[in-house]
């Protein structure tokens, strides 16, 4: 994904020296092997770990900022900026007005114009960073992940996208499927023959509509 840059250089969770080494070995113990398992249970879902990726870049930028920014000054302003921020580092083409690839989904040769962040992955990390704020402590009715101005800018960006790419971020609606044809019960008559017997008669069921003769 490029949304986030690397602002620092994070190093992995995993030491997998160690755990080699046993696994070879096979010198788990029973105690070990419910540790290993109960470690994996607890390990965050790849939406947690970056959602906390997210979190901690935009920590950075706040620290990083001039004037330095605490959270509890930050505004939808700031988090503007730090989208635009991120822009730099985007990798979604984004034809500008002049190009005569404006609108082509699929250009047939290259051109100069700037790279971007899709507006899919900002909206994404919006919604991510939204969450974290109000985990980390915020409240949220001064969350400024979800203010007005926020809002209208992924807006802009989005119809502005799918003018320039030509591709559509509508969500397509889904086709409600025909109720099947209720198929009639058989009819069943009845008749008499002149010795007085009675007979019941099952008929086949019409033909559907539609059906061939």
């Amino acid at each position: 994904m490029d949304l986030v840059p690397q602002l620092d250089s994070p190093h992995s969770d995993n030491g997998g020296g160690g755990g080699s080494g046993s696994l070879a070995s096979g010198a788990l113990s029973p105690g070990a092997s419910s540790a290993g398992t109960v470690s994996a249970l607890a390990s965050p879902s790849r939406y947690e770990s970056q959602k906390r990726r997210d979190w901690n870049t935009f920590g950075q930028y706040l620290r990083n900022h001039r004037p330095p920014l605490s959270l509890a000054r930050c505004s939808g302003a700031h988090v503007l900026e730090f989208l635009r921020y991120l822009d730099q580092f985007g990798k979604t083409k984004v034809h500008t007005a002049a190009c005569p690839f404006f609108g082509h989904p699929a250009p047939p040769a290259p051109c100069p114009c700037p790279l971007r962040q899709a507006w899919g992955s900002l909206d994404a990390l919006v919604g991510r960073l939204r969450a974290a704020y109000e985990e980390n402590g915020g409240r949220p009715e001064n969350n400024p992940f979800g203010a007005r101005a926020v809002r209208l800018y992924l807006r802009e960006v989005r119809d502005h996208q799918s003018r320039a790419r030509g591709v559509s971020y509508e969500k397509k609606k889904k086709r409600k499927k025909a109720p099947p044809h209720p198929v009639p019960a058989a009819v069943i008559s009845s008749s008499h023959d002149g010795n007085g017997h009675h007979y019941e008669h099952q008929m086949p069921p019409p033909p559907p509509p539609g059906a061939a003769a």
